[in-house]
């Protein structure tokens, strides 16, 4: 076998065991489901969650709750806190319509066991985790003048021993049923399609720190189809909740 077809194979097989090596990380890790428990029958219930993680605002998603008295929750980090004062006194000036939670520090995901997921660094240690928790919480307070209950973490996937960690904080640990626009990378058609779809008890993940992206238009469309079919939309801490794996 020539010397470069050799060497070409052997690269091969060490990127197939590096990547088995990753895959098998990850699926000691976990991305929670989270529902309300027991939605009342009638029209639909639904939960909407924002994840604020860096960048500025999408004023066509925060205009649009506001407007239309849409009451959503609302994960932020410090980073996103330090550069959007201007968006954090709007959401303040509706505490009836916004809860501000813990989405992280620096958005660093809370896991130990593999050193990137989704091409972004994880925290690496649980050291590392509780700094993050730490400076998203302290933040949080000192934007709102509250304590965090709720924490999701940048890719909203943690290893087991930071989950058990985050919980023995006091944390309640905000997973979703319903992603509607895949960290605001979709379409907007398709954004819309999947908010439209949504049943009752979901809770419904998007990003409102992407103006320059299609997606938050869907987000906006599929809020609106949402209103028109008289769906009832709540706040994670109006109620309760159920988590599985």
């Amino acid at each position: 076998m020539p010397t470069l077809t050799i060497r070409t194979a052997l690269i091969g097989l060490a990127l197939s065991f590096l990547m088995g090596t990753a895959a098998s990380a990850r699926s000691h890790d976990i991305e929670l489901k989270l529902r309300i428990a027991a939605p009342p029958p009638g029209p639909r219930v639904v939960a909407l969650t924002f994840d604020a993680c860096s960048g500025a605002i999408d004023q066509r998603i925060l205009k649009e709750l506001v407007d239309n008295r849409i009451p959503a929750t609302l994960f932020v980090t410090h980073r996103w806190l330090k550069r959007n004062a201007a968006a954090m006194a709007v959401v303040m000036a509706h505490p009836e319509l916004f809860e501000v939670e813990n989405h992280g520090d620096q958005h660093v995901p809370a896991i130990t066991d593999i050193p990137s997921l989704y091409g972004v660094k994880t925290a690496g240690s649980l050291e590392a985790v509780q700094r993050e928790v730490d400076g998203g919480a302290l933040a949080v307070r000192q934007a709102t003048g509250k304590p965090p209950r709720w924490f999701r973490g940048a890719t909203a996937v943690y290893s087991r021993d930071a989950l058990d960690q985050i919980r023995a904080a006091g944390y309640s640990i905000a997973g979703f049923s319903l992603n509607a626009d895949m960290g605001a990378s979709l379409p907007a058609a398709t954004v819309a399609r999947r908010i439209a779809a949504a049943k009752s008890g979901d809770v419904i993940i998007a990003h409102i720190n992407q103006p320059g992206h299609p997606a938050g238009l869907g987000v906006v469309e599929g809020i609106q189809r949402l209103v028109a079919s008289g769906t009832v939309f709540v706040k994670l801490d109006d109620v309760q909740t159920q988590a599985s794996n």
